[in-house]
């Protein structure tokens, strides 16, 4: 899937979907079994996404980590802040799930 088409999905899921921002609270989320997809920046700390990825391994989430920095991200979701990490809640109206495959 082309870049562009990655950023416009996330923020349709911003958008129209439920997500939740930040390494702790999608950390909280797949402790609960909640969310669809992780999505991670690309540069988030290495133990915060060795964290990430074993939590979703065990619950059976997927992780997607996009090719783009922390506030790139951020600028992505509408978001003033940086965004290292998110959990889609709910996709909304989005194809989010589609950049994984």
């Amino acid at each position: 899937m082309v870049v562009a088409e990655e950023g416009k999905e996330i923020r349709r899921a911003v958008d129209t979907g439920k997500v939740a921002f930040g390494y702790r609270q999608s950390q909280k989320e797949l402790l609960k079994g909640e969310g669809e997809l992780i999505v991670t920046c690309s540069n988030i700390p290495k133990n915060e996404k060795e964290t990430l990825d074993h939590l979703a391994n065990v619950e059976g989430k997927k992780v997607f980590e996009i090719k783009k920095t922390g506030l790139e991200l951020g600028k992505i979701c509408g978001k003033p802040f940086v965004v290292s990490a998110m959990i889609i809640l709910d996709k909304g109206k989005s194809n989010v799930l589609e950049l994984i495959k």
